[in-house]
């Protein structure tokens, strides 16, 4: 388990002072979680839906702070805002996925927020970018500010899906790599857009030993003004929660290191066969296309292409890979020996 897990729960937005007085308090009593959130600035595609109830908001969140003992989040989407949390006693905010993917914009969130002890979570764009994501990350470690984690809330899916947005879990874990020390929280809500998928996303994210949730709750989510299907009671949080299972990330006993480093020297060994038959192949094609360009003749070759996809999907076992899986590696590679010989087709 990822030390110092954080929960971060409340409403998509706040509505009314009772709307978040009363849910903050079941939520205390329920669950007592390290952040309460609110939305209150609201982007929105087009005008005329609810955009929040702005700066007053503040003002209720600022109670809120005091009287439960929560630190209370929402979102900044200029650095107009970032003052204004500010004038309020409110020190963190998180950057939201639309504003993410403008870097100008967080830039001048970013500096807004240097020389403060904010703390910032950033997350994921809309679309799978993982640039816009580090580089929205990098602006505020570049300028001092040490209290920054990063939120994956999933991307827009380009084909149809039972989620909100696809989680596409390869571009966070990605993102750990780059940033050892910055902790990736999980926004299973927006994932999710549906509370019957919250469950299961939350378990996805901890055993991929992701460091929090920030899960939306509304005291009585059929009155939400936003996003009501994606909202808990803070009762159903509460027994979500419970009912997670916390794995061990680091404290193991020695047999099961011994077989851990056992199996992983295997994978290594494999791992620098594949590169080095990838290597291989990869010669192989460019003699193809030396060959293919002193005779005239096209890159492309869509018989082959498709002898190659049918073989290889029926010479694999699906109990061991699946074909799904297959087709992206062989449609990758096929990809890259396509550009190598684009290339030995455009030098002289």
């Amino acid at each position: 388990m990822c030390k110092d897990f954080l929960i971060i729960a409340g409403p998509c937005s706040g509505e009314s002072e009772e709307q978040l007085f009363t849910t903050a308090k079941q939520l205390k009593e329920q669950v007592a979680p390290d952040y309460f959130r609110a939305g209150i600035w609201k982007p929105r595609t087009r005008p005329g839906s609810f955009e929040g109830v702005g700066e007053k908001g503040l003002l209720w969140l600022e109670e809120i702070q005091k009287e439960f003992n929560i630190k209370a989040i929402t979102e900044a989407g200029s650095k107009e805002h970032v003052e204004l949390l500010q004038k309020h006693h409110i020190n963190s905010f998180w950057i939201g996925a639309r504003t993410v993917a403008n870097p100008f914009s967080v830039q001048q969130i970013a500096e807004a927020a240097a020389n403060t002890n904010m703390t910032v979570f950033v997350k994921n764009p809309i679309h799978p970018d993982i640039e816009l994501w580090t580089g929205a990350i990098e602006r505020f470690l570049y300028l001092g500010i040490i209290n920054v984690f990063a939120i994956h809330r999933g991307f827009y899916p380009y084909e149809k899906t039972h989620l909100r947005n696809v989680p596409r879990w390869e571009i966070p874990i990605e993102l750990a790599r780059r940033f050892p020390d910055i902790k990736i929280i999980c926004d299973p809500s927006h994932i999710a857009g549906n509370t019957k998928y919250i469950a299961e996303i939350s378990q996805r994210a901890i055993d991929l030993n992701m460091c929090g949730l920030m899960i939306e709750s509304h005291f009585n989510p059929e009155i939400a003004l936003s996003d009501k299907k994606q909202q808990l009671k803070p009762e159903e949080l509460k027994n979500i929660i419970n009912s997670l299972v916390f794995r061990n990330n680091k404290d193991f006993d020695d047999s099961f290191k011994i077989q851990l480093s056992e199996l992983r020297e295997k994978i290594d060994v494999i791992d620098y066969q594949l590169i080095d038959m990838l290597e291989h192949r990869f010669k192989l094609v460019d003699e193809i296309g030396k060959l293919k360009k002193s005779h005239n003749i096209t890159i492309l070759q869509l018989e082959r292409w498709k002898t190659i996809v049918e073989s290889r999907l029926n010479y694999a076992n699906t109990d061991n890979i699946s074909r799904d899986f297959l087709l992206k590696i062989l449609q990758m590679i096929h990809k890259e020996s396509i550009q190598r010989q684009n290339d030995i087709f455009g030098s002289p």
